[in-house]
């Protein structure tokens, strides 16, 4: 079975990682906030301690967040992401 990642558990993104456990798939979630993702973790989502975490161990990844520099970030790591917020 396809194994799912989330990243950015805010009140859409948590709904939907919720919905995507409800439809059976395995989910790895992560969020800034380890309160989300204790929550979804007692849902039964297996933890990602970081966005690089989380893609090793799926097939595809939904990120659900707040900003350009938000997306950057997740998907270049810190490391690459050269834009520095102002």
């Amino acid at each position: 079975m396809l194994k799912v990642g989330y990243i950015g558990l805010g009140l859409m993104g948590k709904s939907m990682a919720r919905n995507i456990l409800k439809a059976g798939f395995p989910l790895v979630v992560h969020n800034r906030s380890r309160a989300a993702v204790n929550e979804m973790v007692a849902e039964g989502a297996t933890p990602g301690n970081s966005p690089a975490e989380v893609a090793a161990q799926v097939d595809v990844i939904f990120t659900n967040l707040p900003d350009t520099p938000d997306v950057e970030l997740v998907a270049l790591g810190r490391r690459r992401n050269h834009r520095r917020r102002t």
